[in-house]
């Protein structure tokens, strides 16, 4: 009796199923993706911060993150408003900025990958001085969005988007206004215009964005509180499909709310003002800020979610340093914790006087927050670390290496 002969399409189809098998076994018995970002706000050089950086020929921003860049670089992506141009010499602080190239470096060596341009101070020198800023970054290898060259760049580059951890993000950037001043063609920036959000979240949809982001510049300089404007513009891009939003402009911080559903899972966050970042003003409540952060995760075949919303205050130090002064940025629980004898020897030394500064900044900031915020808790830097490479590493996803 003749044999049977082997079935070699069943056989296939049976190796086929095993390996999806296997692959989906493995997939579904991994711990979720998650990805944390981090946002921080105004970084600006204002005239003080030049003349004491300005050291031997050069520029020292040494001093600045000392303190916060393991924080920052924990973060999978972590973003800040360069409130400034990199317009070259002659360098100016307000009204009209025009920063060192070293700065952008020292931001980008304490952990940031995404900056962020549409912002009121951007064509303080002109055509110009936006395009020689996007030169520079570009130089420098590093993420940025809000404004460009030219309409057709717009295009091409505007919603940000790149994908970590296999969620899909959009970053949106707009400002209110350019402080009078009009950008020449070609050159294009993002000013808020409800029309252009709209079609700007329909295409970060298109592109299967799991979470889009809009960084906006808006609200009231030196208000604690957002106005209505800000609140109707809020909802609006919420109910457009924005996921996050983060605010910056006052120059100090405003309250922040979650959206959640039926559930109680967040399905929105709301920053109205991150509040400066770095910066030398020194009017009340604005030498500090806060830095926000979240975190999404995505578990196999599910749609990415906003698992938590969470800031920590961080506090601008002058500290004397031959001479001149030494501006550093310091986490304030940390700074709090130096002082606290029962902590032991204090890794910073403020002194009586910079610590009352600083408690003044946290106390105001701390009884806005326990009073208006919304899903938010306060929570002490230092935890986590990026699992990844360097900025460098950042930017070759997105465009390739």
């Amino acid at each position: 009796m003749e044999g049977s002969r082997p079935n070699h399409l069943s056989l296939i189809c049976t190796k086929g199923a095993i390996l999806l098998i296997t692959f989906l076994a493995i997939r579904l018995a991994g711990a979720q993706d998650t990805v944390t970002l981090l946002f921080a706000g105004d970084a600006m050089q204002h005239q003080s911060q030049l003349d004491n950086a300005s050291r031997n020929g050069a520029y020292d921003y040494s001093s600045y993150f000392k303190h916060i860049r393991s924080e920052i670089s924990a973060a999978d992506i972590a973003v800040v408003n360069l409130e400034l141009t990199l317009g070259g010499p002659p360098f100016r602080g307000y009204p009209q900025f025009s920063a060192p190239d070293a700065f952008a470096s020292a931001l980008k060596e304490a952990g940031f990958n995404v900056f962020l341009n549409a912002n009121n101070h951007i064509l303080d020198r002109g055509n110009r001085g936006l395009i020689r800023t996007l030169d520079v970054l570009d130089s420098l290898l590093i993420t940025h969005t809000g404004v460009f060259r030219s309409e057709d760049e717009r295009q091409l580059l505007s919603p940000l988007m790149f994908a970590w951890n296999n969620v899909r993000f959009a970053i949106l950037n707009y400002t209110y206004g350019t402080n009078g001043i009009a950008p020449e063609q070609p050159v294009a920036v993002n000013y808020i215009d409800p029309r252009q959000i709209r079609a700007d979240v329909r295409k970060a949809r298109s592109l299967n964005a799991d979470i889009i982001i809009a960084n906006i510049h808006w609200g009231d300089e030196y208000s604690l509180l957002q106005n209505v404007r800000q609140d109707e513009l809020a909802d609006f891009m919420i109910n457009e499909g924005i996921d996050i939003i983060m605010g910056s402009h006052p120059h100090v911080v405003q309250p922040s709310r979650t959206i959640t559903d039926y559930r109680g899972d967040i399905t929105g966050v709301v920053v109205y003002s991150l509040g400066n970042f770095v910066s030398g003003m020194t009017a009340p409540n604005t030498y500090g800020g806060q830095l926000v952060r979240i975190r999404v995760e995505k578990e196999p075949f599910r749609r990415a979610r906003i698992s938590s919303a969470e800031y920590a205050l961080v506090y601008v130090h002058r500290e004397p340093a031959g001479g001149k002064v030494d501006f550093v940025l310091l986490p304030v629980s940390m700074a709090e914790r130096s002082e606290d004898p029962q902590a032991g020897a204090p890794a910073i030394a403020l002194g009586q006087e910079a610590y009352k500064r600083m408690m003044r900044f946290t106390d105001t900031a701390r009884e806005l927050f326990n009073r208006y915020n919304t899903g938010f808790a306060e929570y002490r830097p230092g935890i986590l670390r990026r699992d990844t490479g360097s900025t460098v590493d950042f930017y070759a996803r997105i465009f390739g290496d």
